[in-house]
């Protein structure tokens, strides 16, 4: 039995054996009281104190392309906040950003920032000192000593998907007597030029003030539809003064403190899209300020078991790494709005091309994020799977059974440019379905996907198999976008996820048609190692998954079609010169060695598919350092090949689920120590992972120094399971 098949049938003889695979709630907001002891223990301690550097503040409301202030926010709220550095403006959090549909903006660079006034004097809020301003899980906190005994303490968490509560806490602890008035203030980042800057419309409200939006439908810049929203309430009766994009809210009454006394300030932030979610965050809002200590002790709660979920099993010096692992995946988790249907995780809220939902990344954030709340793990994934193309599908029935490389918020009959269905993404789906089930023992979710992962399966034999023999190519369907063969090689080359990389240089491309001759699609003129190691592992997970529901048969005949496309890929796509597996020509079947090696050809460690032999070569390739064994482990490409290109996306950087999948396959054959070693050099040398920096889409091979995206959903992902061994 092959690596991939024995890891994980133990696994599922032990979740049959005991009704889950781990002692973790099925609900993501109830740990047990182990876990919660464990994880406030850790809060109060403020061991997780800034694991990320949260702090900043924006001139300009274009954050561009790749915001460098990492923000947070939580339970998929559309807006997200940070803190302010000591020496910007004080007595409010930075923002809100916020998502004009697709693209994150700075709607201010503080909109209710308080401002406290002592017989008629300004308080100073440094008077005591330089405040301190922390970020800890789940929550931004500011503590300011303002002289005289008088203290603030500002506070932000999520009451809900389109609501954040945010408290201030004045304390007297001198021996007189005080009396305060306390407003906000704040002012709009308008947008610098286009339609959009005329969008945002300040006004005053009942309780506090709103922000309407105008529509706006620049594809790549900015979309609204002119129903959104963003509202200020408070609880206690306010004035409100606007000049132009500013604003003066005054509590109506002051505040009075005898010695020893303390009042909370609350008031609520939301962020909606549509009428009816305004109507909703109202409510939303209106809970949390009647009872705001119970959005405290929800919040802490639900905190409590994703930090003890997510820290299991993990050394102490790597839990500071894992939580800033969790933070990163909850803050870019969005919640249903436009066509996602269901929460899911971006790549990153922080990058302005990355607020949609990509098949790709979701398989791998599912894995990671079932770690701590499988409930999101299984919604993000039915994301994907509402927009499965559907026998009776209108535009392309041929693909029945495909899923789009990416869905956002918009398609492209509302005006939405990053929607793709001109190419799907690797088929990793089942496995996520089943590392998900791992730690959920949800059966019903089984059940649920197994005929979606089924009809997925079948359509990438039905349209990529060229020569109808069981073994696949990447390529595109019949879409607008696909109208030239240029562009049908583009959207395979993005179909295989590895969009640039040199193995596609000198591709073409071939039709697809069916027994009547119809189109079908097309498939490039090689069959990819990665891909058909993919769909062995695809055909495995399914046999787990058909075993569990006890369609033995079923699962029988998924495990043998897994050996024969193990057999194919030993046979033909292993070269015992270069002692790598690599794409073979789809006419001659000749190994594309000439392509160099790419790290694709370390897959079948990981599914499986390699022989015992074939695997020890392949490892001491992937260890050594003129080839993948780099100081940043593993390289896209071999350091040794002409294409090797440290700075080139996918010509040689390393990224973080390549090296998974390597690590894995290494662990897999039972090189444990090789794996130990890779994970320790992985974490001693990547950028940020070991201080407060963000976790980045991928890694310079050679220095470890982040590359492209910050706050990148799938490094973080894959590095939480990684953390544990």
């Amino acid at each position: 039995m092959n690596p991939l098949t024995r890891r994980h049938f133990l696994a599922a003889s032990a979740l049959t054996a005991t009704g889950t695979a781990l002692a973790v709630p099925a609900a993501d907001a109830a740990p047990d009281a182990t876990a919660a002891a464990h994880a406030d223990e850790s809060i109060d301690a403020e061991r997780y104190a800034d694991v990320l550097d949260l702090h900043g503040t924006p001139t300009q409301a274009y954050p561009g392309d790749n915001n460098p202030i990492t923000v947070f926010a939580d339970l998929g709220a559309w807006h997200a906040y940070a803190l302010p550095r000591p020496g910007d403006q004080l007595g409010g959090f930075t923002g809100p950003l916020h998502l004009a549909q697709e693209y994150p903006w700075w709607l201010s660079d503080g909109l209710t920032r308080l401002r406290l006034t002592d017989q008629g004097r300004p308080v100073d809020l440094t008077a005591g000192g330089a405040p301190a301003l922390t970020a800890l899980p789940g929550l931004l906190r500011q503590s300011y000593a303002l002289g005289d005994g008088l203290t603030l303490t500002l506070e932000l968490r999520f009451a809900g998907n389109r609501t954040a509560l945010l408290r201030a806490r004045l304390a007297n602890t001198g021996r007189t007597a005080r009396t305060l008035a306390v407003a906000w203030t704040g002012t709009l980042l308008r947008p610098a030029d286009g339609p959009q800057h005329d969008a945002p419309r300040l006004r005053a409200a009942e309780h506090g003030i709103e922000v309407g939006f105008a529509r706006v439908r620049r594809t790549w810049d900015y979309l609204t539809d002119g129903t959104e929203r963003f509202a200020v309430r408070h609880a206690q009766p306010v004035r409100v003064t606007l000049t132009g994009d500013g604003h003066r809210t005054d509590l109506a009454d002051p505040v009075r403190l005898s010695p020893g006394a303390s009042r909370t300030l609350d008031w609520t932030e939301s962020y909606t899209f549509t009428a009816e979610e305004y109507a909703r965050a109202a409510g939303e809002a209106e809970a949390a300020l009647r009872a705001p200590e119970r959005t405290v002790a929800a919040g802490r709660a639900r905190w409590a078991g994703y930090l003890a979920r997510a820290t299991e099993g993990v050394p102490p010096a790597r839990r500071r790494t894992a939580v800033k692992c969790v933070q990163t995946l909850v803050t870019n988790w969005r919640s249903p709005a436009g066509r996602i249907r269901h929460d899911a995780v971006t790549p990153s809220l922080s990058n302005k091309w990355f607020s949609g939902v990509w098949a790709w990344d979701t398989w791998k954030q599912a894995v990671g994020t079932a770690l701590f709340a499988p409930g999101l793990a299984a919604d993000q994934i039915r994301a994907v799977f509402d927009h499965q193309i559907g026998p009776d599908s209108p535009d392309r029935p041929q693909d029945a059974g495909m899923l789009p490389d990416c869905v956002f918020y918009n398609d492209p009959s509302t005006g939405g440019g990053n929607w793709n269905e001109r190419n799907s993404k690797p088929p990793l789906a089942a496995w996520a379905v089943w590392e998900v089930y791992r730690r959920s023992g949800d059966r019903a979710f089984l059940r649920e996907l197994l005929p979606k992962l089924t009809a997925y399966q079948d359509w990438w034999y039905r349209t990529r198999d060229h020569l109808g023999e069981g073994l696949c190519e990447y390529g595109a369907t019949v879409d607008p976008a696909n109208a030239a063969p240029e562009d049908c090689r583009q959207a395979a080359a993005w179909e295989s996820g590895m969009d640039n990389a040199p193995r596609f240089d000198a591709a073409t491309v071939v039709p697809n048609r069916d027994a009547e001759g119809a189109l079908l699609g097309w498939s490039l003129t090689q069959r990819s190692v990665d891909l058909n190691a993919y769909l062995a592992a695809d055909h495995r997970h399914l046999a787990l998954i058909a075993a569990e529901l006890g369609d033995r048969p079923a699962a029988d005949r998924l495990r043998a079609e897994a050996e024969r496309i193990d057999a194919a890929i030993r046979a033909t796509m292993y070269d015992p010169a270069t002692g790598w597996f690599h794409d073979t020509d789809l006419a001659s079947g000749a190994r594309l060695t000439a392509r160099g090696r790419g790290i694709e050809g370390a897959i079948p460690l990981w599914s499986g598919s390699a022989a015992p032999a074939q695997a020890r070569t392949v490892r001491t390739l992937l260890l050594d350092p003129a080839e993948f064994g780099t100081p940043m482990p593993f390289p896209t490409v071999a350091r040794s090949s002409p294409a090797f290109d440290p700075a080139g996306y996918w010509r040689g950087l390393a990224w973080l689920d390549q090296t998974y999948f390597a690590i894995e396959g290494l662990r897999g054959h039972g090189w444990d120590q090789d794996a130990r070693r890779a994970v320790e050099r992985l974490l001693a040398t990547a950028e940020g992972l070991s201080g407060d920096g963000p976790v980045r889409e991928n890694y310079d091979p050679l220095t470890g120094a982040g590359r492209n995206s910050t706050d990148f959903s799938w490094s973080a992902a894959l590095l939480l399971p990684l953390l544990r061994h």
